[in-house]
């Protein structure tokens, strides 16, 4: 328990440190800012398995599955490059929903740090949910399995799709039959007074929509990650460290996202990947160097052969 103190504690303090003293002034994020604390999160949460290693190691935390330090630590890393590769589709959803409220780039980050507290609450819920039944009912596995086939099918062979528009969504429209809204904003607030009744701005809006599509987005991550391992403390640290990432990856890659088009065919053979992991788990256990394996040399090919196609059409 005292491992899970300390562990909320460290992430919570360092977002205070982030919003109160990094980014205690509102500004616009270049891309060598978010690139420097881009490789400063990875750098981090890769140390981390070092951690993850001596926890487990020393018993310092309660271990149900039976896992040696090493196997541990390589679940941790597996996990987090999924969860990493997975919120790739939430950054094209994120910056779809600031174009859409006009959100100015020097409060983005602001409405962000709201919303990956909001994630980690979520988040740790669904993980509780998604172990508890995993350990209740062994036969859950199969239908997590078959969600993760499902999505990434329906992934493949997704036609043209209307775009996502955040002000015609049923999120927008249900909040605004709560809450009084204005598309006026006054610096960097979540609410303010106008006649005396209290209204949304779009910074609060774009908060609470984000908060809801990451919801959405934890479907079909923490059945995936649950395919590698159903340690508590594992799914619940890769998780977090990859939404912490999440942030100054945005910032880093909003410009470039069209430049990793091909992303998304990794993302369909991972989430394939783990599906059939979990329908066979069973009858089959893969080696974790395989699992890890394969998700990164996805992930590598996923991002080599999109720089190559971009570099490719620019000299046409």
């Amino acid at each position: 328990m005292i491992v899970w103190i300390l562990f909320l504690a460290a992430i919570l303090f360092f977002l205070a440190l982030d919003l109160g003293v990094f980014n205690k002034t509102p500004h616009i994020i270049s891309s060598k800012e978010a690139g420097k604390w881009t490789a400063i999160f990875v750098t981090i949460s890769f140390l981390f398995s070092g951690v993850i290693y001596w926890v487990y190691q020393n018993g310092f935390i309660e271990n149900p599955t039976k896992l040696s330090p090493s196997l541990a630590s390589i679940k941790y890393i597996t996990g987090y490059l999924i969860e990493l590769s997975l919120s790739v589709d939430n950054i094209f959803v994120i910056a779809v929903i600031f174009a859409s409220f006009k959100i100015p780039q020097k409060y983005q980050h602001r409405v962000l740090f709201w919303g990956i507290l909001g994630a980690i609450a979520f988040r740790g819920l669904m993980i509780y949910f998604g172990v508890l039944l995993i350990n209740k009912f062994s036969w859950m596995t199969y239908v997590f399995g078959a969600f993760l086939i499902f999505t990434a099918a329906k992934m493949l062979f997704k036609g043209e799709e209307e775009e996502f528009n955040p002000k015609k969504s049923f999120i927008f429209r249900s909040m605004r039959k709560i809450i009084p809204v204005t598309m006026h904003m006054d610096g960097q607030k979540f609410f303010i007074k106008k006649r005396q009744i209290t209204f949304a701005t779009p910074l609060f809006v774009a908060l609470i929509v984000i908060e809801v599509m990451d919801v959405l987005f934890a479907m079909d991550s923490v059945p995936a990650i649950l395919a590698i391992t159903s340690d508590p403390f594992l799914v619940f640290s890769s998780n977090i460290f990859a939404i912490l990432g999440l942030r100054s990856m945005y910032f880093f890659l909003a410009n470039m996202l069209e430049k990793f088009s091909y992303l998304e065919y990794s993302l369909i053979a991972i989430l394939t990947f783990v599906g059939i992991k979990m329908l066979a788990i069973h009858y089959f256990k893969f080696p974790e160097w395989v699992s890890l394996g394969f998700i990164a040399l996805s992930l590598a090919i996923g991002i080599i052969f999109s720089l190559y196609k971009d570099k490719q059409s620019i000299k046409v």
